[in-house]
């Protein structure tokens, strides 16, 4: 195989844009009413080597006194490249738009409105602050109800004068920057005031916040009065505290946010949800109160319209790194502020559970909660929120209508493992209703809805499956008793013939778990625990070509998943669809561990690492071979990332006659060895079945432990061929994990090629680096199947 067709099959695949954010604006006119639907997009570019991001705009005419009938969807106009914007928001009245805009180094914000550019400040002259974070787990930018102010999280200024004015609480006025010189005369000013940094001081380690947030350390919160043009950094936060996903509380007078606890020291804080943090409210005059309760992990805050009640997530702190979350609702009496009095009144209301953490979904039930939530998730009433979720087992009760050629018709179908629904739970009555579109098998239709944003109860949705690319869909929330009318507002360039199934599986009793493997009995019937229906199940997505290639069986790629609590939803997936299109099958397992499942299927992974897993692999590939005769038992190979990759390496080891080529990206290899080099050390001691204390010292039975359940115990029996794509600037797993094994293998004259990335951390994630990590597998599995 030749490369210049497998890049040419990646750039296709590839290309393809995913929609990320949208909003929805309204207008009233005398015979119709109108809204606005603007979408971002994320699109990869080959030639550039960069990924993106372009806006595009529909307009939707609605019956004026039926607003929920859409009678037309205009065409969308020219899209508009929105690069180098880092953040932006939309004010809730006059609808400004505000926009911090990276230019060369510095960082601008700007305020634009319907006659053009309003007003622009240069953040970075202005050095009251350091870079502002754009990342998901401390970023936002939220105006206030006034539309006068704005609010954002900023690295801390490390000025010495910077520092003690913040101390002072001075905001200081600042100038509109209006022309290169004043920029040029005020920048010259801050560097010399940044030369006062002592030198005794200047090499003193600085704590981040880990992978992919490495120059993340000490967040503060920030805000902009656009009428005098002050900045401000908010005082009152406490000193154990980073503050993170703020906005504004009612009447704009103090702000609710998100605090990770950092003493004694940071912990790696991207994909892991088990961190603790609190809930607080923070007064503009320094007054701090905590909202939520202690030793709990909170994230996305997200007030009502009304004002009336603020939702959150919660869940446990370490043990699993992702887990089931419960979500967190504050009635009126916590969220309103007594300005006269500047204190809380928490006499009347306390804070409830809208939804509880689910241990195990019977069938047909509301799997849980497992992914943030987006900023606009909120009914208009403020009763309802919508949110997507993996799940399993959910039994579509409600009326689906499709504005296509289709009949209306009742649903009842249970969607298998590796969905991925859209909810609703209604604040009274706390009844969950899936939303989804599902009128059909799953196989035939969408595997994945996600929701962007829900604003003036319009619901905007990405929707895909393994042969469909993302797909940008509409649909109003529906009346009691009513379904939701979904309208196509982007499909996709191009389709793809792909066949593709969830698969059911079901370990043997031999492999049950033995604490989680049987439900009680009052959960199930009697005649499915007899007939071992009681225990953990898992499941698998097959994707294949429609048609094949050259006469014979399919190879079957295993595609294992990191995390080890993520997911694979039935959802597009571009390396799954490039080799699918170059004629490989691909099994996608979403092992015991994975979430969708319940927390009992989370939980029963503690301490079972390289076995369990191992064997829920193995087990998902006979099911796929049993169930599908056209994949070739003789040409299987495995491929993963992280703990994708830690799996895949095992499966070599512990199954040497199965698998005939491997490809892992950043494995874990030996978890002895990682243990004093990853950012989430809590996580290498949980996984090991250990508890985690902070102030914990390696025994010899913990490093034994650990090194038991790691691959490179079993190096010795790996014989398949070993692609390895390593990470240079990896803090989760440090990148002499993979040079151990390479080591290991070159010294035993097995086959095994190294690709080393310096300039990328743990998920591989620039696009030139993508590219050649896809055409390097695709020709490596082509070489040794």
């Amino acid at each position: 195989m030749e490369s210049g067709p497998v890049i040419g099959v990646y750039g296709e695949v590839s290309s393809l844009p995913t929609p990320v954010s949208a909003h929805v604006g309204e207008e009233q006119l005398p015979e119709a009413r109108l809204y606005t639907v603007t979408a971002e997009w994320i699109q990869s570019d080959l030639v550039r080597g960069s990924r993106l991001r372009y806006a595009q705009r529909w307009t939707l005419i609605a019956d004026s006194n039926n607003h929920k009938n859409i009678r037309t969807v205009l065409p969308s106009g020219p899209c508009t490249s929105v690069s180098g914007e880092l953040l932006s928001g939309f004010s809730p009245i006059k609808s400004l738009r505000a926009v911090i805009r990276e230019t060369g180094s510095h960082q601008l914000l700007e305020i634009w409105d319907c006659h053009g550019l309003r007003k622009c400040l240069n953040l970075t002259v202005l050095n009251i602050h350091g870079r502002v974070y754009d990342d998901a787990q401390f970023g936002c930018l939220s105006w206030s109800e006034c539309e006068n102010k704005l609010l954002y999280i900023a690295e801390k200024s490390r000025n010495p004068l910077t520092e003690r004015q913040d101390k002072e609480s001075a905001p200081r006025e600042v100038q509109t920057i209006t022309n290169k010189r004043t920029q040029t005369q005020k920048w010259s000013r801050s560097s010399l005031r940044g030369g006062l940094v002592s030198k005794q001081d200047r090499s003193v380690y600085r704590e981040d916040w880990g992978e992919a947030l490495a120059d993340r350390s000490v967040p503060v919160i920030c805000v902009v009065d656009l009428n005098s043009g002050a900045v401000s950094v908010l005082q009152g936060v406490p000193l154990d505290v980073s503050p993170g996903q703020a906005l504004w509380a009612p009447g704009s007078q103090s702000v609710f946010f998100v605090g990770w606890y950092h003493e004694p020291f940071r912990l790696g804080l991207r994909f892991c949800s088990n961190r603790r943090s609190a809930l607080f409210k923070l007064g503009l005059n320094g007054h701090c109160e905590c909202l939520s309760g202690d030793n709990l992990s909170v994230s996305c805050p997200r007030l009502s319209p009304d004002g009336s009640a603020l939702i959150y997530l919660q869940g446990k702190v370490f043990g699993p790194h992702s887990q089931c979350l419960g979500l967190q609702q504050v009635p009126r009496a916590r969220v309103w502020w007594n300005v006269n009095c500047a204190q809380l009144d928490l006499k009347s209301g306390r804070t409830s559970t809208l939804l509880d953490v689910v241990s195990r979904a019977r069938p047909g039930e509301f799997a849980g909660v497992y992914e943030a939530l987006p900023s606009g998730c909120w009914s208009a009433d403020s009763q309802r929120v919508v949110f997507s979720s993996a799940c399993r087992n959910w039994k579509v009760k409600a009326s689906v209508r499709h504005t296509r050629a289709q009949p209306s018709w009742k649903s009842s179908f249970t969607p298998p493992s590796g969905f991925q629904d859209l909810f609703m739970v209604d604040r009274r009555s706390k009844k969950v209703t899936s939303l989804s579109d599902n009128f059909c098998d799953p196989s035939g239709g969408f595997g994945c809805w996600k929701l962007l944003t829900v604003q003036r109860d319009l619901m905007i949705v990405c929707c895909s499956s393994p042969s469909t690319p993302p797909t940008l869909m509409v649909g109003f929330l529906p009346s009691a008793g009513e379904a939701v009318i979904w309208r196509t507002l982007q499909r996709p360039a191009s389709t793809f013939d792909f066949h593709w199934k969830t698969l059911d599986v079901t370990p043997p009793p031999e492999e049950d778990h033995k604490q989680y493997g049987s439900a009680p009995i009052s959960m199930l019937k009697l005649s499915a625990f007899l007939s071992h229906e009681a225990g953990l199940d898992f499941g698998a997505v097959l994707v294949k070509p429609a048609h094949h290639l050259c006469d014979g069986r399919v190879p079957l790629v295993v595609f294992i998943h990191g995390g080890p609590h993520s997911q694979f939803p039935a959802e597009w997936n571009c390396t799954t669809a490039g080799l699918v299109q170059l004629g490989f099958a691909v099994l996608m397992v979403n092992y015991r561990g994975s979430t969708g499942f319940g927390q009992d299927s989370i939980l029963s992974l503690i301490g079972q690492i390289g076995s369990q897993d191992v064997k829920d692999v193995q087990r998902a590939v006979l099911t796929a071979l049993q169930s599908d005769t056209t994949l070739d038992p003789k040409r299987l190979a495995v491929i993963g990332g992280s703990h994708g990759g830690f799996l895949s390496c095992h499966l070599l080891g512990q199954y040497p006659e199965v698998y005939k080529v491997c490809a892992a990206r950043n494995p874990v290899i030996n978890a002895a060895t990682l243990l004093g080099t990853s950012d989430i050390v809590d996580w290498r001691y949980s996984s090991a079945g250990f508890q985690f204390s902070y102030d914990n010292i390696p025994t010899a039975e913990t490093l034994a432990s650990m090194l038991e359940k790691s691959p490179i115990t079993h190096a010795a029996q790996i014989r398949a061929p070993v692609l390895l794509m390593l990470g240079g600037k990896d803090r989760r797993v440090s990148p002499h994990q993979g040079l151990e094994l390479y080591k290991v293998l070159k010294s035993r004259g097995s086959p095994v090629r190294l690709l080393w990335f310096p300039e990328d951390g743990h998920s591989l994630s620039r696009v030139d680096t993508q590219t050649d990590c896809f055409l390097n597998t695709v020709l490596w599995l082509h070489q040794h199947l």
